[in-house]
């Protein structure tokens, strides 16, 4: 009988769970945004886990592209505490290098979502318009 989850999937799981509650908790760098962790995958050795993350910068909400720089360098400058800090919540014989992505997929669906709306309201007003040349 397979498993439902493999190994590796429960110790991405719990990184991610892990990884979020320190970030939110322990890193109080006012360079860092509101990151949340999307998510983690863990390769087969258990040295890397890839940490995909979004931010939200309160301060520049309209300039995602450089406040999602800083705070990625930010995590890659404390991955090595983070890192410890999972040593200790996480029983692991080798706790994974974290290698930190910015997540991109949560910002292309809203963009795909204002195109889609911007695509309706063009097909809706020329819908109109061709009604009223019917008449």
């Amino acid at each position: 009988m397979a498993r439902e989850f493999s190994r590796l999937d429960r110790v991405a799981e719990q990184i991610q769970k892990e990884l979020a509650q320190l970030i939110q908790r322990e890193l109080k760098d006012p360079r860092l945004g509101m990151v949340t962790v999307n998510s983690v995958k863990v390769s087969k050795d258990l040295s890397y886990a890839d940490v995909y993350v979004t931010v939200l910068n309160l301060k520049d909400v309209e300039d995602d592209g450089d406040a999602s720089k800083a705070s990625l360098k930010v995590l890659e400058s404390a991955a090595g505490f983070l890192r410890s800090e999972l040593g200790r919540a996480i029983k692991l014989r080798v706790m994974p290098q974290l290698r930190f992505h910015y997540d991109a997929s949560v910002s292309n669906a809203q963009r795909l979502g204002a195109l889609i709306q911007k695509a309706r309201a063009k097909d809706s007003s020329a819908s109109d318009s061709s009604d009223d040349s019917h008449n």
